[in-house]
């Protein structure tokens, strides 16, 4: 087995596995029944933001609006629900608006052929001034929660519903990613667009539903961080923008090198996860935490690019 075979086998699971042993050392916390639980319901719902982000970047494009997105659907339902309306609705109405911004973002993208970085930091910006908008740039306690509670009070362990539904989710991603044509025709556009259209593959099709699927992820954690937080945060997702852009390309070392797929996102997140978790028992600032997302960030995008540049 060459030493490129064996890294992208075994090497993020590695980190992750060292990672772990070693918190566990060091803190006495850190295997408490109340740090993992809350270390893995953190896991999932990130993991849950990041499966359409994945894709986007599979297929060669660019997506930094997941977080305004997962803010904005936050926000919205937040202010619907104070406003008086019911959960359903504030729910129905936030991921309609985060259908609508991955639809544009896909138009844009696929039928008009504008950048995808440009064209997400615009609908980001955008959804980001409504989220500040509806709180007026403050935050919105919200007194009630509405059904999603059941997805976190049933717990079977300290796993809870949430957590289980979200492993499905996961399961049935990578099966379409591996075993489905959808998941073919992802990796057939990131390596060469033009050919993968002219072969006949619907492109500008995959794109536009890749990008709803994205958006649609992202506002669902939104909702969900609401649920969780009984709050709406206009800026409740920043401190994920670093994680999602990190998980998604050092999970591009995984398995298919120099491509982003769902086993090596959902790795790259445990390990985030991990460090997340244990630096804040050794009491780590957020700087140690930034620059290390930074290295691991960095060293993601060199193994993609590197990669992108070795000849066949």
């Amino acid at each position: 087995m060459s030493l490129e075979r064996a890294f992208s086998t075994f090497g993020l699971p590695a980190i992750l596995m060292i990672a772990f042993l070693v918190f566990t050392g060091l803190s006495d916390s850190f295997l408490t029944a109340t740090n993992l639980e809350g270390m893995i319901l953190s896991f999932a719902i990130s993991a849950f933001m990041f499966l359409g982000l994945t894709w986007i970047f599979a297929i060669g494009e660019m997506d930094v609006s997941f977080v305004a997105v997962a803010a904005l659907a936050n926000m919205i339902t937040a202010g619907l629900v104070i406003a008086g309306y019911s959960w359903g609705v504030a729910t129905g109405l936030a991921m309609l608006a985060a259908f609508v911004i991955g639809l544009f973002n896909g138009v844009l993208i696929a039928k008009l052929g504008l950048p995808s970085l440009v064209t997400t930091i615009a609908t980001g910006g955008m959804a980001s001034a409504l989220a500040a908008a509806i709180g007026k740039g403050s935050s919105m306690g919200i007194n009630q929660v509405g059904y999603l509670q059941v997805l976190f009070d049933v717990k079977f362990g300290i796993i809870s519903l949430l957590v289980i539904l979200i492993t499905a989710l996961i399961v049935l991603c990578w099966y379409v990613q591996e075993r489905l044509t959808l998941g073919h025709y992802i990796f057939a556009m990131a390596t060469n667009s033009r050919a993968a259209r002219e072969a006949g593959i619907p492109t500008a099709r995959i794109t536009i539903l890749l990008c709803i699927f994205a958006s649609l992820c992202s506002g669902a954690a939104g909702i969900l961080l609401a649920v969780q937080l009984s709050s709406g945060q206009p800026s409740i997702a920043q401190s994920l923008f670093l994680d999602g852009l990190t998980a998604v390309l050092l999970g591009g070392t995984m398995l298919k090198i120099g491509k982003p797929n769902i086993l090596g996102t959902i790795v790259g997140v445990a390990i985030i996860a991990v460090l997340i978790r244990g630096g804040a028992l050794l009491g780590w600032s957020d700087a140690s935490f930034s620059i290390i997302k930074g290295v691991l960030l960095l060293f993601g995008v060199s193994i993609v690019v590197w990669t992108g540049r070795k000849p066949e």
